[in-house]
C-alpha cells in the first residue's frame, strides 16, 4: 500500500529511522475503539494494541494514540493484527478540555493540514462560539477555514458573511449547501491527495453530509434536520480518518456541545488580533485596560471600531484560560506528589537481604 496517499510526508522519516532497524514499520490510525486501533499500514489495514512498555510510559491523554497519529508498529500481517511501540512526533493537534469538571485534555484530530470550522446557517448559527472554534484552530498548528453550511436555509446570507469575515479576520469563508451542492467546488483545493482535513463543529451542523458530498458517495450515517431547533440529530459517535476516491483525507469528528478551550494563549492572540492590535497602542504595556489614561482599547470600544461584544468574548476567554492554568497546575503538583508516593511506598515495601 502507498502511504503517501494516507498523507506520510519526508517530515516523519528521520523519526522513524531508528526503528526501522527493529524491523518495524510505519502506520497511520484511522479509527480508535475502546482499548483497540486500526491502522493503516504497507501491508494493509491493521487492528492494533499498544505495547505495555508505551502503556505504562504515558503520563496522560496526550500520550496515547490518536486518530490521524503516525505510529510505530510491529505488523503481524497474516494475523491482521499490530502492536503499537511509539507514536511519530506530530506537526499539528486540535485539543480541547474534556466536558464537565475535570481538568483533562482531549485529542480531537492530530496531523492535520486544515481544519473546516462546519457552523449551520439557520438557527444553530452563533458567532460567540464560533470565536472559541478559532481559538483552538490556531492553537493547533493547522490552518482554520470557515465552512458556513445550510446556504440554502439562510434568508439573510450576506449579513451573516459579513459577520463572520469582522469575527473570522483573514480566515476563508465558504457557505455551502450539501443539499443542493452549491459552493463544495471551492473546497477541494484543501483536499489535495495526501493532505489531512478535519470537520469539526457542533451536532447536526452538516458534516456527515458533507463529507458525503464531497466523497461522491454515502460513506457516514445522516441524520434528519429537527423542525423545533432547525439541527440534524447527531450521527457520528467516533473519529475516523477516510481516504477520498479522489486522493485527500477526511477526519469526522463526533458534534461538540462544548467547546472548553486547553492550552490556547497563542490562539488566542491569533483569533483576536484585532482586540491584541488595539492593546499595542496603550500608554502602558501592561494595561487592564480599565481606569488607566491612554487606554487605546478603550478608545476603540468608544469609537466603535472595536466591537464591545468581542472584547467581552475575548476578555472570558482570556479569565477562562488563566482559571484553566491554575487548575492544570493543581492537578500537576498532585500527580507528581501521587507518583513520589507510590514510589516510596513500593521501596519500602522492599525487604533487604
Amino acid at each position: 500500500m502507498n502511504l503517501e496517499l494516507w498523507g506520510w510526508r519526508s517530515l516523519f522519516e528521520a523519526s522513524m529511522a531508528p526503528y526501522r532497524t527493529e524491523g518495524w514499520t510505519a502506520g497511520r490510525v484511522v479509527l480508535e475503539h475502546k482499548h483497540l486501533y486500526r491502522v493503516m499500514t504497507e501491508h494493509g489495514e491493521l487492528l492494533a494494541e499498544i505495547s505495555g512498555k508505551l502503556r505504562f510510559q504515558a503520563s496522560g491523554r496526550e500520550d496515547y494514540p490518536a486518530v490521524g497519529d503516525w505510529v510505530v508498529v510491529d505488523a503481524r500481517p497474516s494475523e491482521g493484527r499490530a502492536t503499537i511501540h511509539a507514536i511519530l512526533p506530530r506537526f499539528s493537534k486540535f485539543s480541547r478540555k474534556v466536558a464537565g469538571q475535570v481538568t483533562e485534555e482531549q485529542i480531537v484530530a492530530v496531523n492535520v493540514d486544515t481544519v473546516f470550522l462546519v457552523q449551520a446557517l439557520n438557527q444553530d448559527f452563533n458567532v460567540r462560539r464560533l470565536e472559541r472554534y478559532l481559538v483552538l484552530a490556531w492553537e493547533s498548528g493547522a490552518n482554520p477555514v470557515v465552512i458556513l453550511s445550510k446556504a440554502d436555509l439562510c434568508a439573510d446570507l450576506e449579513e451573516k458573511l459579513a459577520e463572520i469575515h469582522q469575527t473570522a479576520v483573514g480566515v476563508p469563508v465558504h457557505a455551502v449547501s450539501a443539499l443542493e451542492g452549491e459552493g463544495l467546488g471551492e473546497l477541494a483545493a484543501y483536499v489535495r491527495p495526501g493532505q489531512t482535513v478535519a470537520l469539526l463543529g457542533s451536532s447536526g451542523v452538516g458534516k456527515s453530509t458533507l463529507i458525503n458530498r464531497m466523497a461522491g458517495q454515502e460513506v457516514l450515517a445522516t441524520g434528519d434536520i429537527r423542525e423545533e431547533d432547525g439541527r440534524g440529530r447527531h450521527t457520528t459517535t467516533h473519529r475516523e480518518l477516510l481516504l477520498l476516491p479522489e486522493g485527500g483525507l477526511l477526519i469526522d469528528t463526533p458534534g461538540m456541545r462544548e467547546i472548553q478551550l486547553w492550552e490556547a494563549d497563542s490562539g488566542l492572540s491569533a483569533g483576536f488580533q484585532d482586540v491584541e492590535a488595539a492593546a499595542e497602542g496603550c500608554r502602558f504595556h501592561n494595561c487592564s485596560h480599565e481606569r488607566e489614561p491612554g487606554c487605546a482599547v478603550r478608545a476603540a470600544l468608544e469609537d466603535g471600531t472595536l466591537d464591545a461584544d468581542r472584547y467581552e468574548s475575548y476578555r472570558k476567554l482570556q479569565k477562562e484560560l488563566a482559571f484553566l492554568a491554575r487548575k492544570e497546575d493543581v492537578r500537576l503538583q498532585q500527580q507528581e506528589k501521587a507518583k513520589w508516593k507510590a514510589v516510596n511506598k513500593q521501596m519500602r515495601s522492599v525487604k533487604p537481604r
